[in-house]
């Protein structure tokens, strides 16, 4: 797992590259975002510690637990007073010293206790479906009050490929699959301004001044970087150019600054990660270690493809964080619990085959 070490490592050095300037407007110093980047990755990297050698995570109780715990924040981000928003979108909770998203923990926990119930429990498909189903829609929907369309999308299709690998027919997933594409029209037709974002996607020289304007500004640091970029620190879009560019938008920074090689090495450390997670399910000695590595590598999996695909304009706009290289104290610490416990499941599995 030094593949993901190394991308963190990359993510504070890319954190402080991109915002500089914008801590240097709003907070008068170059560094807070790199401290703070940096003070996070601790933290996520004990916790992963933590978990790998807690054995609660293989008991089916803790997860119950934790997906209750996550509904209750998800309720609780949405009371005024408690939930905190930003960009338009209630889905903090201020804990003082950094802002919590409980969408972050939700994706774990629905997954975790889907793969401990499709694991440890023997009952009827029509069952299987019911249960998977009510596990994922009362989440989804807190979720989408937010709203936060991008960490809802992430979820799903990270439970899609759970339930692929615990063996559901495909008539499940065709009937999943249609649902999806009823529920993406109904979203759209609620809320107008992700149809804007469609359009944006579709041509956003149609409005670049508005919803054409990150789209834009991030092809703009992409294009002209060529074959190593123009030098670390030296990215001009980072100048207010792209909003708050050590977010979501950071792998346009990094592609800026190390052109084709750098975002190469980057795409190489994921490739290497998402490799070896997936040879540890392969080796799980149990059901439920496999389904569960599985589970929450496919969610970082789609995460990553999402916001590089945005970034790239292959996709539309959608708000998702680069796993381990975007800024943000909740997203990193989660998902290095997720490393935690994929190491967790890994050495449990290895130590009963030893047995």
């Amino acid at each position: 797992m030094s593949s993901v070490l190394f991308l963190s490592i990359i993510g504070i050095l890319f954190v402080h590259s991109a915002g500089s300037y914008w801590s240097e407007v709003h907070y008068k110093g170059q560094l807070p975002f790199a401290l703070k980047q940096g003070s996070y990755l601790i933290v996520g990297i004990l916790g992963a510690f933590f978990i790998q050698n807690n054995g609660l995570i293989r008991l089916p109780i803790f997860w119950r637990v934790l997906y209750l715990v996550s509904i209750a924040l998800l309720v609780g981000v949405l009371i005024p007073g408690i939930g905190v928003v930003r960009n338009g979108s209630q889905s903090w909770i201020s804990l003082g010293f950094m802002n919590f998203q409980p969408a972050e923990l939700a994706k774990i926990s629905v997954l975790g206790v889907l793969a401990s119930a499709l694991a440890n429990e023997k009952k009827s498909k029509s069952k299987v479906y019911i249960q998977s189903a009510v596990l994922l829609i009362l989440p989804i929907g807190l979720i989408m009050l937010q709203p936060d369309f991008g960490s809802a999308f992430v979820l799903v299709v990270g439970v899609f490929f759970l339930l692929f690998a615990a063996g559901l027919p495909m008539k499940f997933f065709a009937a999943i699959g249609m649902s999806g594409i009823i529920a993406f029209v109904l979203l759209i037709v609620s809320a107008p301004y992700r149809l804007v974002r469609i359009q944006a996607f579709l041509d956003p020289w149609k409005d670049p001044l508005g919803s054409g304007f990150q789209a834009i500004q991030s092809l703009l640091a992409i294009g002209p970087a060529g074959l190593f970029g123009f030098g670390y620190g030296n990215s001009r879009q980072k100048f207010l150019y792209l909003p708050e560019p050590q977010n979501d938008f950071i792998f346009s920074i990094l592609l800026e600054e190390t052109g084709f090689i750098g975002g190469l090495i980057v795409i190489t450390a994921f490739v290497m990660f998402f490799s070896t997670s997936f040879t540890m399910a392969a080796r799980a000695k149990t059901r439920e270690a496999q389904l569960m590595i599985i589970g929450f590598t496919s969610l970082l999996v789609v995460q990553t493809f999402l916001n590089m695909g945005v970034v790239t304009g292959l996709l539309p706009v959608t708000g998702v964080t680069l796993p381990f290289i975007s800024y943000g104290g909740s997203s990193l610490v989660m998902t290095w619990g997720i490393i935690g416990i994929i190491l967790n499941l890994a050495n449990t599995s290895s130590n009963e085959g030893r047995r």
